[in-house]
């Protein structure tokens, strides 16, 4: 029965190009859009290269601190000495790395200034990743601990740097600020969209500039928190929380005095939002609500131009729905009959988004807005894509289908 539905459908796109065009034009444009826009988020939100780990990995990120009026607060990264003391100490991870937000210098080749996002790392924030290392290796514990010279660049800055001369660059001298540094391996460049691992060259934070050694608790670093199973991050976020709460609650910290501080362990996506929301979780859902209503309103809009279209085009198939009630079909067969019909064009015109989303990411990629920029329609984004056409044909076919499967017989046939 549902693959006569089918036939049914396409011999009657095949009747009326000009209904047909009309309709696969809205369906597609519109899913474009979202395919185009699931895309970007599951590249901005996704677990991609070169945070593959992503998926069971926590971010220590933000500590906000309040004073005892709740009218003012001090908010930023922590400090390197407050995430080596209370995250690198947590038992339950696989391991937790440190990197420093990014940071910028310049380099000079033959009188030519490179700009240069750097950032400081030790050497489990190489483990807590997934680099691909081109050339070389990252740099050890026991160099970081001796303070050595040492870096870690992206083949974007290989090229610019030592200009391709076809020479092993590992071993080779670059300069930075003034300062030489001695390259030990080349990596393929993070995407500029993945904060906690962009940049063009990587020190160890024992390197000039780094300010490791603050000893207050905010400061320029994140922790990166690698859990054994995704399963065991709600167990490393209940020892942090334990941690967390054994220190002392009031304080102060650059002339600024505080009655209460708040620091988290959290997911990527809840960590990415609080800059914006703060910890109040209830925010964050208001948030998702509000981003769901947007997304259905999008889709709704050209659903309810589509019914129209649906209704003009079911109206003619009048006398086809006259004869089949008085053939005894009930009305529950006929209003399946066209929201299938409905669902299959709407995936026709899904196949044609996906076409047109393929085109557009592959611009995207290969323009440049994006430094390494690598969006997908990945098998995420393919369901993301096929549940929201399901839902797209639903929303566009239930009114017709359900108004013409309650058409009088004997006006039907009369039509």
């Amino acid at each position: 029965m549902l693959l006569n539905y089918i036939k049914i459908a396409w011999k009657v796109l095949l009747r009326h190009p000009f209904y047909t065009f009309i309709t696969l034009f809205g369906i597609s444009v519109t899913l474009t859009v979202l395919m185009v826009i699931t895309s970007f988020m599951d590249h901005l939100l996704g677990s991609h290269y070169p945070e593959n780990k992503r998926y069971r990995s926590l971010y220590v990120t933000m500590l906000t601190q309040t004073d005892s009026s709740r009218n003012s607060r001090s908010q930023g990264p922590p400090s390197f000495r407050f995430i080596n003391t209370y995250v690198k100490t947590l038992q339950t991870p696989e391991r937790v790395g440190i990197s420093s937000q990014f940071s910028f210098a310049n380099a000079y080749v033959n009188g030519k200034r490179i700009k240069l996002n750097t950032k400081y790392t030790d050497a489990d924030f190489w483990r807590v990743t997934d680099f691909e290392f081109l050339e070389g290796k990252p740099f050890s514990e026991p160099q970081i601990k001796g303070g050595d010279r040492v870096a870690v660049i992206t083949d974007k800055l290989r090229k610019e740097y030592f200009e391709d001369d076809g020479k092993s660059t590992v071993g080779r001298d670059i300069e930075i600020e003034g300062l030489r540094y001695r390259v030990m391996g080349v990596v393929k460049g993070s995407p500029v969209t993945r904060l906690y691992t962009y940049a063009d060259v990587y020190f160890p934070y024992t390197a000039p500039k780094s300010n490791y050694e603050k000893g207050q608790m905010r400061g320029n670093f994140v922790g990166i928190i690698l859990a054994k199973t995704p399963a065991d991050r709600q167990a490393i976020q209940s020892e942090f929380d334990q941690v967390i709460g054994r220190l002392p609650a009031s304080g102060e910290e650059s002339s600024f005095h505080y009655s209460q501080f708040v620091v988290k362990a959290d997911t990527y996506i809840n960590q990415f939002l609080t800059p914006f929301f703060g910890t109040d979780d209830s925010k964050k859902v208001f948030f998702y609500s509000i981003v769901g209503v947007i997304v259905l309103m999008f889709m709704s809009l050209p659903a309810i131009n589509l019914v129209n279209v649906n209704v003009s085009r079911i109206l003619e198939r009048a006398s086809e729905i006259g004869v089949r009630k008085a053939f005894g079909a009930p009305a529950r067969t006929l209003l399946w009959q066209f929201i299938i019909e409905n669902i299959f064009i709407t995936f026709l015109g899904g196949v044609l988004a996906l076409i047109f989303s393929y085109g557009i990411i592959q611009l995207i990629n290969q323009s440049g807005w994006i430094a390494y920029a690598d969006l997908t329609i990945n098998v995420t984004v393919f369901l993301v894509s096929m549940g929201v056409c399901l839902v797209f044909g639903l929303l566009s076919g239930v009114l017709p289908a359900f108004r013409m499967s309650k058409l009088n017989i004997v006006d039907a046939l009369k039509s």
